[in-house]
């Protein structure tokens, strides 16, 4: 991904004060701080939630008693 250069940057913030106005720039800023701060903590809260995250341990199966498949094999014949 190229890099912003200072060129760039003041074309962003032209465009932006003409779109938005001087007035709610402010607001328009904070607003945009706000949800990268929110991102950035929800992103943390996941690689965290990821790292203490167990494998699930699979239960281990049920074996029929010998007797249960004794009869089944002679209902069958």
């Amino acid at each position: 991904m190229p890099s912003l250069g200072p060129t760039e940057l003041i074309l962003i913030l032209v465009i932006v004060v003409i779109f938005f106005g001087v007035g709610r720039l402010p607001e328009v800023f904070g607003g945009l701080g706000k949800g990268i701060r929110e991102f950035r903590r929800a992103a943390k809260d996941g690689e965290a939630a990821n790292e203490t995250a167990e494998e699930p341990v699979e239960a281990p199966k049920k074996k029929k008693p010998v007797q249960a498949e004794v009869e089944e094999t002679e209902d069958a014949a």
